[in-house]
């Protein structure tokens, strides 16, 4: 046997039912408008009905405030938003997010898939925007000279910088010519570089009217501009293609202005402001550095300079003394060790052997003789002596007893 439920079970599983059909999350429905009532709260109730059925529909007020006609009873009209089961009551409704005069539901319909076309392309993606310069020395405005549009920003940009020259491009806003002039417009300014940021608008309207600033050559033309673009489009609750592809969106085209141009008087006013605290900034350090060479003035040095350099000659002095004292003890003792060398030297000299009464003697050659066999009868020999030298010839020589095997005189 089946569970009992209550009555919020089953209406909960109605509306859990309603939210799992992906046609009932997004759709338009067309009908005729009865029993509409705005309440005070700003909410919006009415049916949508044909000739066989009635549908409830709530519009609330974030979204009504953005109505673009006058809902009337008996009006034709197509509702776009979602279906849903208002629990309470046990009573399924459209809830409206957008509702339009009936014609122009095929237009939405248009819009949201060139909007979403272009989404995924990445032609709204926040990385492609670009930064409004900010000195421009031209405003490029792309207009239609017939609307309220030029002349807005004319007063706006002439109160603010008069200095900042427009450079006008007429073209229409409205009609099957206007998305082509308005793309060539936009691709002309670039290709001349007359302009430092570009304002493309028109005054309000339905959607119709707005259309060309759906169209998928504008929205193109404006992504892939060099410039920088302000989209003015309409009134503040009207928002095309081109807001979206623009590098920033104005409400109005006096906003457009106002951000497109810099307030001549506020650069003033932050000049001055610089200006001041530049001179404030630079005085204090004027004074710091004034006050810090007074401090150097008043010191020792600066007053009395000379006594810097006396400690600094009391130094080298001291330092000179050390050195002479140093160099004295150096000198005593290699010359202690000189002396010593010496003595040792002279000790170990032949010379001092010679002043004992001793000879060297020698060949004719130089050689020194050291044995008898070395020498002949009839040599010449040089005996050097302490006080000179002897040349002699040998006349005789006679080996020395226990030298050799026996004593032996030869003689000539």
């Amino acid at each position: 046997m089946p569970g009992v439920y209550s009555v919020s079970e089953v209406n909960g599983l109605i509306k859990s039912a309603f939210a799992a059909l992906p046609a009932l999350q997004r759709i338009q429905v067309r009908g005729e408008i009865s029993n509409f009532k705005r309440y005070d709260s700003g909410h919006c109730y009415f049916t949508l009905k044909d000739g066989k059925s009635l549908l409830k529909a709530v519009m609330f007020r974030a979204r009504a405030a953005l109505l673009r006609f006058k809902p009337e009873n008996g009006r034709m009209a197509v509702a776009s938003g979602r279906i849903d089961l208002y629990e309470r009551d046990g009573v399924y409704q459209l809830y409206v997010d957008n509702l339009f005069a009936d014609g122009a539901g095929d237009l939405m319909a248009a819009y949201e898939e060139l909007r979403r076309k272009l989404q995924e392309e990445g032609v709204f993606d926040l990385e492609r925007k670009k930064k409004l310069p900010p000195f421009p020395a031209a405003i490029g405005v792309i207009t239609s000279s017939a609307g309220a549009v030029l002349h807005d920003v004319i007063t706006v940009a002439g109160k603010r910088n008069p200095a900042v020259r427009l450079v006008f491009f007429p073209v229409r806003v409205q009609g099957a010519e206007a998305p082509a002039e308005l793309a060539h417009a936009l691709y002309k300014m670039n290709e001349w570089k007359i302009a430092d940021v570009l304002i493309i608008g028109r005054g309000g309207g339905s959607i119709e009217e707005l259309w060309a600033f759906n169209d998928e050559r504008v929205v193109r033309a404006v992504a892939e501009s060099d410039l920088p673009v302000v989209s003015a489009v309409g009134h503040e609750t009207d928002v095309t293609l081109c807001d979206f592809a623009a590098d920033v969106r104005a409400a109005t085209p006096s906003q457009a202005a106002e951000l497109a141009v810099p307030d001549r008087q506020a650069l003033l006013a932050v000049i001055g402001s610089q200006r001041q605290r530049m001179a404030r900034v630079i005085k204090a350090r004027i004074d710091k550095l004034d006050a810090h060479i007074r401090h150097c003035l008043n010191t020792r040095v600066f007053r009395r300079p000379e006594t810097l350099f006396a400690a600094r000659a009391q130094t080298v002095d001291k330092l000179y003394e050390e050195l002479r004292m140093n160099m004295t003890r150096k000198t005593q003792s290699e010359e202690r060790n000189l002396r010593a060398l010496t003595g040792k030297l002279d000790s170990l000299s032949p010379l001092a052997v010679l002043a004992r009464g001793y000879g060297v003697t020698t060949d004719e050659k130089g050689e020194l003789i050291k044995n008898m066999d070395k020498v002949a009868c009839g040599d010449m020999l040089r005996t050097r002596l302490h006080c000179g030298e002897i040349y002699s010839q040998v006349r005789a020589k006679k080996a020395k007893a226990g030298v050799g095997n026996a004593q032996k005189e030869e003689r000539p």
